[in-house]
């Protein structure tokens, strides 16, 4: 009886946490707001148990994870090109994401869990990556710390 009640309270604060949850869309477009090969929006902010779909509104997009921008536990993103990909974000942190076919042109964008700053902030900030990437990202950490 008390472990029929116990699961009853475990799967209600479940499905409670799960109804609350958000949902938000980014567009992997060729052209956008902030020029060629991008993402849109660039800077998504939510909430751990949200999830975002990375839409290829352009064919010839992936979303991936920046190697070193995850924060400690979380699920790497691997997209497959052209196709959409849909990603839960449980760990809170700052994630760094990339089109891989177009990440020496500057296509990335941060994904920001929970509150600022994150965790592994400095961490995502000191990985290296292509100059037009480097150009994108900087006014993006602006926004987050």
């Amino acid at each position: 009886m008390v472990r029929t009640i116990i699961s009853a309270l475990v799967l209600l604060a479940a499905s409670t946490a799960l109804a609350g949850a958000a949902e938000f869309e980014v567009d992997m477009l060729n052209k956008g707001p902030d020029g060629a090969m991008v993402f849109e929006p660039p800077l998504t902010r939510v909430a751990v148990g949200d999830t975002v779909h990375f839409v290829a509104k352009d064919k010839g997009h992936d979303a991936q994870t920046i190697p070193g921008m995850l924060p400690d536990g979380a699920t790497p993103i691997k997209g497959q090109i052209s196709q959409d990909v849909t990603v839960t974000f449980t760990v809170p942190g700052v994630y760094g994401v990339r089109c891989v076919p177009h990440f020496g042109l500057g296509m990335v964008a941060l994904v920001l869990v929970g509150d600022a700053p994150p965790a592994n902030l400095a961490a995502a900030k000191a990985v290296n990556v292509p100059p037009l990437a480097k150009k994108r990202l900087d006014p993006l950490w602006a926004q987050i710390q």
